[in-house]
């Protein structure tokens, strides 16, 4: 798989090159500002862009920017965010914007070369990410009704992993459930959300934009 890394800091640059490199991903670029890896991704044309948020000159959103404008002209990129910052509103702008094959991972997750080569494979297939600690933040908030309420609790603690990218299997792991039993809170949560089977639509993706929104 074909990678592009986008960050101003050349000690983070190296290390992602390094790891996605002994992990069997092709690293086709490593930039340090947004209009190199606009550039990037049209010349190396790879299969996810790994970008910082915050990028010269302004180092404030012009890496967000950039994810927002790749998406657009290349849709079949998948753009990883990272941030320093845990900055919920930005992972749920991105999302919404661009449902599926887009992520949003703090800094610090990337040194688990298992979290972050899980992440960049599901963006390949054209499902979402969002850093687990956001989740948490996201699931506590207090917000208005939605049919988020009519999940019981268990039912949300599985979108809530849904939303991390995690698998059925991930999540059988993760709660000690059978397939079966997860599965059927799949199942459940599509039906009580509105969410019906479609070839256009990734349903898991869905879920989560719904998750976001509510």
């Amino acid at each position: 798989m074909r990678v592009v890394i986008a960050d101003d800091e050349v000690l983070l640059r190296e290390g992602l090159e390094r790891l996605l490199t002994e992990a069997g991903f092709e690293v086709v670029g490593k930039v340090g500002t947004a209009e190199e890896l606009r550039r990037q991704v049209e010349l190396g044309r790879p299969d996810v862009a790994i970008i910082d948020i915050k990028m010269p000159p302004t180092h404030t959103d012009e890496g967000l920017v950039a994810a927002n404008e790749i998406r657009e002209a290349h849709p079949e990129v998948g753009v990883l965010v990272l941030s320093h910052y845990l900055e919920s509103r930005y992972a749920m702008g991105l999302i919404e914007q661009h449902p599926g094959g887009v992520g949003y991972l703090l800094k610090e997750r990337v040194s688990d070369l298992a979290v972050l080569t899980d992440a960049i494979g599901r963006l390949r297939e054209g499902e979402s990410v969002v850093d687990p600690t956001i989740v948490a933040r996201l699931v506590n908030r207090t917000r208005p009704a939605s049919r988020i309420d009519e999940l019981t609790g268990r039912e949300r603690e599985v979108l809530a992993l849904m939303a991390e990218g995690r698998s059925n299997r991930g999540i059988c792991e993760r709660l000690f459930l059978s397939p079966k039993t997860v599965e059927a809170h799949v199942k459940h949560i599509f039906m009580k959300l509105g969410i019906d089977e479609s070839a256009d639509d990734h349903r898991r993706v869905l879920a989560v934009v719904a998750f976001l929104r509510s």
